[in-house]
């Protein structure tokens, strides 16, 4: 059992303790006009599409383990110095201000930390990390260094999602005490049952090692096991060793607007039910359910996630009455009404539809966003702000919906003690708070 002890936590991962990886500095100051020097590690999937919307600053260093898989985007920033190993690219180039992450789950954390503490701004792709802990560390690590960051949830710079927030917290729908959140889609096959070896067993085929791609730096801290296409490119979210399934795929987006228009904060209690539990591939379905205690003059919160299902439709609405997406999205519960949201908080609308007929919504009371949530960070290095979904915000978040990854190998309700990092009445739990590193991997 790993326990991890408050005063343990605290002792290991301050920064500026004896045991610190060493003195970091704060990239360059930037004005408003002056392009940043960004970089990009792991560009072959979404971080393509990142530095796309990056396009206008100087993309200056590409880092990817897989050459192949990355050749469009090393293409299409022909200037850019190109590398293996990210370790590489931090010591050869001091004139990076800014790093853009898009790995597999299973590597963000300890790539982010190195970048934080090399001064360096981060956009680091959801969910955050793939264990618990890790969050912890890295909203402690973007605290303490004073870096820029921020977490790729799209929706958290939309329009919807502060109506959300607005409609909420002006008592439209009124008090709140339960919320539903669904994504109905599911990987399988992707990943293990396109193969030979049955679903939730490894491939038992061992082909050679693309010669494009280093292997080794491909897992990271993830444990040792051969190379297989069912695993990379693409389908590492399946595997509970890379990805964090459909919970930290689309549950970190899902979540947003729940966690910002509540003020949710941490669950005291994740109580899970899985289909097809095994140790090697995330389930084909699930459902967990929260517990959140009150905050101020809200009441307590149950949020029930659906996985891989369909919402329950409440009885008393009509079949014209639309809930969030036809792929996911939430339900917000009050006592004067209902509230339904897409996948990232976009198109709120209330509920029966009738009610939106003569509905007149708020003045707006938040900031909006101009441009893309790429963005919104950018802006906030440059003017020496804050990005919306920093890792103060997305740090706690994606805590959320980790928990619930653990949840689902129970079947039994956990009770949460934030401030320790225990599960208090189930302590076989905690061991998967924190996972156990491949040797010469570090946070």
């Amino acid at each position: 059992m790993n326990t991890i002890s408050r005063r343990g936590f605290l002792s290991r991962t301050t920064i500026g303790g004896a045991a610190a990886l060493g003195a970091f500095h704060i990239a360059r100051a930037q004005n408003a006009n002056e392009k940043l020097n960004i970089a990009g590690i792991g560009i072959g999937g979404m971080g393509g599409s990142n530095l796309r919307n990056l396009s206008n600053e100087n993309i200056i260093a590409l880092c990817d383990v897989d050459h192949d898989y990355a050749a469009k985007v090393f293409e299409a920033f022909p200037d850019a110095k190109r590398y293996t190993d990210y370790r590489e690219m931090l010591a050869a180039q001091d004139d990076i201000d800014a790093v853009l992450i898009a790995t597999p789950d299973h590597t963000h954390a300890v790539i982010a930390k190195a970048c934080m503490v090399a001064g360096k701004h981060v956009y680091c792709q959801k969910p955050l990390t793939h264990e618990v802990y890790e969050s912890r560390i890295l909203a402690q690590a973007a605290k303490e260094t004073g870096v820029v960051t921020q977490m790729g949830i799209q929706g958290h710079s939309g329009e919807g999602i502060r109506q959300v927030r607005e409609w909420i917290q002006a008592g439209i729908i009124g008090e709140i005490r339960e919320v539903d959140a669904w994504c109905s889609l599911t990987y399988y096959p992707w990943g293990h049952a396109n193969w030979s070896s049955p679903h939730g067993t490894r491939p038992e085929e061992t082909p050679p090692i693309p010669e494009t791609l280093d292997w080794d730096l491909w897992l990271g801290p993830a444990p040792e096991r051969p190379y297989h296409p069912c695993y990379h490119p693409r389908t590492w979210r399946s595997w509970w060793d890379f990805g964090c399934g459909m919970m930290g795929d689309r549950g970190a987006h899902t979540f947003d607007p729940i966690f910002w228009a509540l003020d949710l904060g941490q669950p005291i209690s994740i109580d899970g039910s899985c289909t097809d539990l095994n140790e090697e591939t995330h389930p084909i379905a699930c459902l967990v359910r929260y517990e959140f205690p009150a905050r101020g003059v809200m009441p307590p919160v149950t949020l029930t996630w659906y996985d891989g299902l369909r919402v329950p439709r409440p009885r008393e609405l009509d079949d014209q009455d639309e809930l969030g997406h036809p792929e996911g999205g939430a339900l917000f519960k009050g006592s004067d009404g209902m509230l339904t949201c897409g996948v990232y908080g976009e198109n709120p609308r209330l509920l029966p539809a009738s009610r939106m007929k003569d509905f007149t919504p708020p003045e707006p009371s938040i900031p909006r966003v101009e441009g893309t949530h790429e963005d919104d960070w950018v802006r906030a290095i440059k003017s020496g702000g804050k990005a919306g979904a920093d890792f103060a915000y997305s740090g706690p978040l994606t805590e959320v919906c980790l928990l619930g990854n653990i949840a689902k190998r129970f079947g039994t309700k956990l009770e949460w003690n934030p401030d320790t990092m225990e599960f208090t009445n189930i302590p076989d739990a905690t061991q998967y708070v924190r996972r156990a590193w491949r040797e010469g991997w570090s946070l």
